[in-house]
């Protein structure tokens, strides 16, 4: 026999697949009913979400501030204006549906996800988060303003 198990029927056998998926199917729930909230209850009307601590104590944009806005705008397929709102708040987006992508086809395969980021990875995202807050809060970023 062949010890090799990437061909092999994944352990629980094909009625297992619903058992598998229903972590990753919770998920998508929970942020598609957050998607659909946001969709329906605008962020640009005043008086339906409190405001950012930060920008209301200082002034300053920190780097979520858009960040509904941006979810309205691309649940109403408004990339251009989610962008304008946040735009790393679309990258996390897009960067979300192809972990949880790659996930489900993981999990439907019976092996477990693990995402294991080098220091300088999260080093380097850090560095841009920082970047992006830094930069949307000078004069010359106000493109990156929501």
């Amino acid at each position: 026999m062949n010890d090799d198990s990437r061909g092999a029927t994944p352990p629980g056998g094909a009625a297992a697949l619903p058992g598998r998926l229903a972590v990753p199917a919770g998920v998508l729930a929970a942020v598609t009913g957050a998607f659909a909230y946001v969709a329906a209850v605008d962020p640009n009307e005043p008086g339906h979400y409190p405001v950012c601590p930060l920008l209301g104590l200082t002034g300053l944009y920190c780097p979520g501030c858009g960040g509904l806005r941006a979810a309205h705008a691309f649940a109403h397929g408004d990339l251009t204006g989610a962008l304008t709102a946040n735009a790393a708040a679309v990258l996390g987006f897009l960067a979300f549906a192809a972990v949880w992508t790659v996930w489900v086809a993981h999990r439907a395969r019976g092996r477990p996800l693990r995402i294991e980021l080098a220091p300088v990875a999260l080093w380097s995202l850090g560095a841009l988060g920082l970047l992006f807050t830094v930069v949307r809060n000078l004069p010359f970023g106000g493109w990156l303003r929501p």
